[in-house]
């Protein structure tokens, strides 16, 4: 990846969100201090694709235009059901007014769009830390 400093290279590199506009809205509130947790369908999750999060690892965000744009440590990694994510954690994730509710309703319209949508669906629980934002060419 061009423009990642040396210590970097190797890591793991992602987007969040299914779209460029949602990824860029994502990482402006990693990058606010407002978003510190993320969840995927553990379905999605495998060798071939996009690895499991492990704690102390740390991952490259890439912003919408799939340009590297910051790092962030995990340090919470948790499999639980859909049905199970409390107010805490959706908080956590940043988003929309953060209440448990609206934390459901918009997830529940993303993971229908992205696979398939259940309640007892085990999701992929993390917890992360802001640790480096990094320079993007604007080129």
């Amino acid at each position: 990846m061009i423009g990642v400093p040396d210590q970097y290279r190797g890591a793991v590199a992602f987007a969040f969100g299914d779209s460029p506009s949602l990824a860029d809205s994502l990482l402006a509130l990693v990058i606010a201090g407002k978003k510190t947790a993320t969840c995927g369908a553990l379905r999605d999750f495998n060798p071939e694709g996009e690895p499991l999060p492990v704690v102390g690892r740390r991952d490259i965000v890439l912003d919408g235009a799939g340009r590297a744009a910051a790092v962030i440590e995990t340090v919470e990694v948790t499999i639980r059901r859909f049905d199970e994510v409390d107010s805490a954690f959706a908080h956590d994730e940043g988003e929309d007014d953060q209440t448990l509710e609206a934390w459901r309703v918009g997830h529940e319209v993303y993971f229908a769009r992205n696979g398939g949508f259940t309640p007892d669906m085990e999701l992929v629980c993390e917890r992360f830390r802001l640790v480096d934002i990094l320079k993007r060419d604007q080129g």
